[in-house]
């Protein structure tokens, strides 16, 4: 039975380990709440209590076939001391959740080959890209929704939405979770994949939609600003994993 450890046993990192565990593999999880340590067991995932800002003893953790990172943490040099305890452990297979707030706005459709912005994130990625101890594939998520988060609920209170001309970057929380799976499945380490699904309509239609479907008050836009956007492409993750979206339309949700 394979074993996959999960850094971050959040919104998308507990149900990806329920999705895992019932396709037949072990899973190992983290949480930082010693409070959530009895939800994992419940839920048959090895908990483990870890924060990459403390010196831990992480090797029972690390002793496995695939790790997948997804925590929120920007800090480089906890990321650095994560790294040296991964060098001397078993791990040879990495998936890292990143975001597309790497590539800049330049008012243009972005692919795996532009040039990001020289933020803390993207320096992260280069940490685990020139490792030769092991192969990460670095994913890029957009916009994340699904279960809890609907984009109904955001800018709430009279706050204005700014970008109105602008377009949406999306992706539900089932395409996260299937494509991490078809990583695995098909062995694709080493790569770097943009995921988003393909529908990208302006900021302003979409939450004017998403907000009185739920029955909220219109929203505010922010008007006037210079015009700033980006639209991710997928293509290469479509064509390299075969993959299609299950939520590829916005105004479905």
């Amino acid at each position: 039975m394979e074993t996959i450890s999960i850094l971050g046993c959040g919104w998308l990192g507990k149900p990806l380990a329920s999705s895992l565990i019932n396709q037949g593999y072990s899973v190992k999880g983290s949480t930082t709440t010693l409070a959530k340590i009895d939800e994992l067991n419940s839920l048959n995932i090895k908990p483990f209590l870890i924060d990459i800002g403390i010196d831990q003893n992480l090797d029972d953790f690390l002793q496995t076939d695939v790790l997948i990172i997804a925590i929120t943490s920007k800090n480089i040099d906890d990321f650095k001391r994560l790294i040296s305890k991964i060098e001397v452990s078993s791990v040879k297979k990495i998936i890292f959740i990143t975001s597309t707030s790497v590539y800049p706005n330049l008012n243009t459709v972005v692919a795996e080959e532009d040039q990001t912005t020289d933020n803390t994130l993207s320096q992260i990625e280069k940490l685990f890209q020139k490792n030769i101890n092991f192969k990460t594939t670095i994913l890029r998520f957009s916009g994340l929704f699904g279960g809890e988060r609907h984009p109904g609920n955001w800018f709430q209170n009279g706050k204005e939405i700014p970008q109105p001309e602008g377009y949406i970057n999306l992706i539900h929380q089932k395409d996260c979770i299937a494509i991490i799976e078809k990583i695995i499945q098909n062995d694709t380490f080493g790569n770097i994949f943009n995921a988003s699904c393909n529908h990208n309509p302006k900021r302003r239609e979409f939450y004017t939609k998403v907000k009185l479907d739920k029955g909220l008050e219109k929203p505010i836009f922010k008007e006037n600003e210079e015009l700033s956007w980006k639209i991710i492409s997928s293509r290469k993750l479509q064509k390299e994993l075969n993959y299609q979206f299950i939520v590829d339309d916005l105004f479905s949700i």
